[in-house]
């Protein structure tokens, strides 16, 4: 995973990185590292979150949400999310698409909100349960879309991410981080300002940020089960601690964007200022494709074969 850092990280954490450098560090709790084999990362991390935790939000009035998925915020919201990824990755294992990849990394990501949610991680549940039926929402339209053959209107990352599958031009790792980057740099924003970035109770910017330490907790399990299950290359170069703690650092780059980027959308007061955010949320998800694009180049051949072969494997 080195190459994710030195491809990435430059972009990516690019907001992250100019807060170390303006911000005193800040003391930080290891406490959500508890009982984690990784000792350098229980180390290392917290003070980053800590740091984060330290980049105030905007003050933005709490507004009602104006859409129709889960209105209600209760957890059947990620239950009916969770049925319909399995339903889709079943469909795309079938053929092997290279589609799969991120398929099944959501479908992880989303089984780790659902759980993290019931057990009172966050603390406003009804926010969590909305964003992700919201966040996956945009993900099925603009896949559904995509398999339409409807082309126009969709976000340039996308089109980068989406072209690669169905050419089986890049390796899975870079199937992986080209939906990521499109589904977190593009959608991302756009969800947060459409369910909203304030609640009656204050900001949900500690929730966004709560996150963070949970998903390293799924970098390495998700990547074993996609060497075994899709390509047998996606693991191949593994730098242990660093590896973790470098994705780690960029993950929380990208998120803090998110945040600013919507709070820009929610703040934009006209609609010719709103698209010159979506523009920029545009350059930074294209520009990032792009490197992706042209760095995890590969040929399908091996990976397909292994895919026929253990692709509809479970892990345990």
């Amino acid at each position: 995973m080195t190459r994710i850092t030195r491809a990435l990280a430059t972009v990516a954490a690019s907001a992250l990185a100019a807060a170390v450098l303006a911000l005193p560090a800040a003391p930080a709790s290891a406490g959500d590292y508890d009982g984690d084999p990784d000792p350098l990362r229980g180390l290392l991390l917290p003070p980053i979150d800590g740091l984060v935790a330290l980049l105030a939000p905007l003050p933005i009035p709490a507004t009602p949400y104006p859409g129709d998925v889960c209105v209600s915020g209760g957890d059947e919201c990620i239950d009916e999310v969770v049925v319909r990824m399995e339903e889709r990755l079943d469909r795309l294992v079938g053929t092997c698409s290279h589609s799969a990849v991120f398929s099944l990394a959501y479908l992880r990501v989303t089984e780790n909100v659902r759980d993290a949610v019931r057990s009172g991680f966050f603390e406003d549940r009804a926010w969590l349960n909305r964003v992700d039926a919201v966040f996956a929402e945009m993900y099925f339209d603009t896949t559904s879309r995509w398999e339409a053959g409807q082309r126009t209107g969709l976000p340039k990352a996308w089109q980068i991410a989406l072209k690669a599958e169905d050419d089986r031009a890049v390796s899975g790792l870079g199937n992986f981080l080209l939906a990521m980057n499109a589904h977190i740099n593009w959608d991302f924003p756009h969800v947060l300002a459409e369910v909203g970035l304030t609640g009656p109770d204050g900001s949900h910017k500690a929730d966004h940020n709560r996150y963070n330490d949970r998903l390293d907790s799924l970098y390495v399990p998700v990547f074993t089960e996609m060497a075994a299950r899709f390509d047998p290359t996606f693991d191949d170069i593994d730098l242990g601690t660093l590896d973790d703690i470098g994705v780690g650092v960029v993950m929380r780059g990208w998120r803090e964007m998110v945040w600013r980027h919507a709070e820009a959308l929610t703040l934009a007061r006209t609609p010719a200022a709103r698209r010159l955010v979506q523009k920029e949320i545009e350059l930074y998800s294209a520009l990032q494709a792009q490197l992706i694009r042209s760095v995890f180049t590969a040929r399908p051949a091996k990976r397909d074969a292994w895919c026929a072969e253990h692709g509809a494997a479970q892990p345990g």
